[in-house]
């Protein structure tokens, strides 16, 4: 794997977290991991983490999105430009990571983000 690159979840806006949370809790099964209120919460998918952006969190304007974990955000910023990505909004401080969202060659968003 590229420089520590690792999935670090599958992305889905929501504009209700706790409903969202029941959803695919209780209902489908996935166990929640952590939850911060209305905000966001990450729930294990069997090996995977679905994570719920509620409005304050929603960084790919409602579309869902993979997230990788890098060591080197604005390196990999970079590569992914100059393969063709476009920048959808900059590298900033999240309330959990810094991370930056990107459309693919094909309009996919991508969010990169790494620890503080």
């Amino acid at each position: 794997m590229a420089d520590g690159v690792k999935l670090g979840n599958v992305l889905y806006p929501t504009a209700d977290v706790p409903a969202a949370v029941a959803f695919y809790g209780d209902t489908l099964g996935c166990t929640v991991k952590f939850q911060d209120g209305g905000r966001f919460a990450a729930l294990d998918a069997g090996g995977a983490t679905l994570a719920l952006a509620g409005p304050e969190e929603d960084v790919t304007g409602g579309r869902p999105a993979a997230s990788f974990k890098v060591k080197d955000l604005d390196g990999t910023v970079q590569r992914l430009l100059a393969a063709g990505a476009e920048l959808h909004r900059p590298a900033e401080e999240g309330p959990h990571e810094t991370r930056a969202v990107l459309l693919d060659p094909w309009g996919n968003p991508v969010v990169v983000y790494s620890s503080r």
